[in-house]
């Protein structure tokens, strides 16, 4: 009976595990240049959003500007979503790909 208990837990643990590698999944988070917002107000919510350095925030806005998009974030979809959602409310065109 003990290696019947054992046996389930393990193969609960497995598949807890195979669930979280499915998530770890890499997905991009992209932001699309348009004629509306400021470099500024992009720069900020890439601070505010996805805890880039003030650096790293203006070099993506110059490459949304110039190249039309720019990854701005990698990770699992369920990490991912949320940020997305503020880039959104914040008027700023994004995507998870």
């Amino acid at each position: 009976m003990i290696h019947m208990v054992e046996t389930q837990t393990y193969i609960e643990e497995a598949e807890l595990l195979i669930e979280e590698l499915i998530d770890v999944e890499e997905y991009e988070l992209v932001v699309f240049n348009d004629d509306v917002n400021t470099f500024d107000h992009v720069i900020k919510t890439l601070i505010k959003v996805c805890e880039h350095t003030p650096e790293q925030a203006e070099q993506c806005t110059m490459i949304i500007h110039y190249k039309g998009k720019c990854t701005v974030k990698y990770g699992s979809r369920s990490k991912l979503k949320p940020m997305c959602q503020a880039i959104l409310d914040a008027g700023i065109q994004a995507a998870i790909v």
